[in-house]
């Protein structure tokens, strides 16, 4: 690793967002589940049933999502370099002035940037990253991983869907308790990955709570008014 290349955080690997959007969506749309669970009036065990079942399937639907997605996305990308690569090794000339002209619509002097592309197309694999990485905004060597994607948000969302369910598989069925524990866990993730992303940690432990609790509401709502009309 270089000395700029320590001063940043690996955000490309590809697990960032799928870990992120994991907990979050299991925090979420587990307490959801069971808030409307509850609300219709299921027993503990039904409670308990029915959020490892969204625990299981949520997970999984998950984990298949992002594998596909980002393998979808890696495909492509592997599909347009080699495109790149062939129009390199057919036409050389016409794409090192493609690239000086780039140079120069950065601001780089005509001659500056003629001899920059004339020098990087010694190598056509060089030339080849370069093109890559300035025409297709793609990292041949940082591909995202679709396995660690996958394998990122089953276990984000597995972890973030246990916590609400936690009360009901201890033995304490309690609505109160699961959801003090989750607005715990929606104000803590919402204020990390604000702190990731440099911005306020209390806004965006606020904004996630808020977003999270409203779901909750919604459905715990439901639920309550299906109970009454079926009750």
């Amino acid at each position: 690793m270089s000395v700029a290349e320590a001063h940043h955080r690996d955000i490309t690997g590809g697990w960032l967002r799928p870990a992120v959007f994991g907990v979050m969506d299991g925090l979420v749309s587990n307490a959801a589940l069971i808030a409307g669970v509850v609300g219709g009036g299921a027993s503990a065990s039904t409670v308990a049933i029915t959020g490892l079942a969204g625990l299981a399937a949520g997970a999984f639907s998950m984990a298949t999502g992002e594998y596909t997605s980002v393998r979808s996305q890696s495909e492509l990308s592997l599909a347009e370099m080699e495109i790149e690569r062939r129009e390199i090794h057919r036409n050389a000339e016409a794409e090192e002035r493609e690239l000086a002209l780039l140079y120069e619509s950065r601001g780089v002097e005509p001659g500056l940037a003629r001899e920059a592309a004339r020098q990087l197309h010694r190598d056509k694999e060089v030339a080849w990253r370069i093109h890559t990485r300035e025409e297709l905004g793609i990292d041949p060597d940082d591909l995202p991983s679709p396995w660690t994607a996958a394998i990122s948000s089953f276990v984000s969302f597995s972890l973030g869907a246990l916590v609400p369910l936690v009360p009901f598989l201890v033995g304490v069925p309690s609505l109160g308790l699961a959801v003090l524990l989750t607005v715990l866990a929606l104000f803590t993730t919402g204020a990390v990955v604000a702190k990731l992303t440099a911005r306020p940690w209390w806004y965006g432990g606020l904004r996630q709570l808020l977003l999270g609790g409203a779901a909750a509401g919604v459905t715990y709502t439901i639920g309550t008014l299906f109970n009454v009309t079926l009750g």
